[in-house]
């Protein structure tokens, strides 16, 4: 993507991309794209630090160790979710509490979601169209061109 843009003469100021303890191991924007962003200088928009609340469904992490992890990489931002005044204050509580975390510290949190991470089973935004909004209301497209109803064999 930054490629294409490059070569149409378009520059990002920020992406926005999910970065969470499962992401790390599967189809993994920290590793593929986070750092190509932090040398071009692009501000990072961290997202999805707990999968839509289906990351907290696996039971290996819990919603602070999520939000601090997030919090470790070299983000701009950490964009959290906040439906209900207990997750607000949850928020404020990870803020308070952050600190760097220390190599070991990071990589006791890969180990313990590396089994359930594998596959994707938790990151349903990369696996699955139930958090793609234009999947579910493709008129936003504003249907097909008379050329691809050509081309399409159906």
């Amino acid at each position: 993507m930054l490629e294409v843009a490059e070569r149409q003469g378009f520059e990002f100021d920020a992406v926005q991309l999910p970065l969470n303890v499962m992401d790390a191991h599967f189809r993994s924007f920290e590793r593929m794209v986070l750092p190509e962003l932090v040398r071009r200088g692009i501000a990072v928009l961290g997202m999805k630090s707990m999968g839509g609340g289906v990351i907290l469904q696996s039971g290996a992490v819990t919603a602070v160790e999520c939000l601090h992890y997030a919090l470790n990489l070299p983000t701009s931002v950490v964009i959290t979710g906040i439906d209900a005044p207990e997750i607000l204050e949850q928020a404020f509580e990870s803020a308070r509490s952050f600190q760097l975390l220390f190599p070991d510290a990071v990589s006791a949190l890969l180990a313990r979601t590396a089994p359930l991470a594998a596959c994707g089973k938790f990151e349903l935004f990369k696996t699955t169209s139930v958090f793609d909004a234009t999947a579910l209301n493709p008129d936003w497209l504003g249907g097909e061109t008379e050329q691809v109803k050509q081309l399409s064999p159906q």
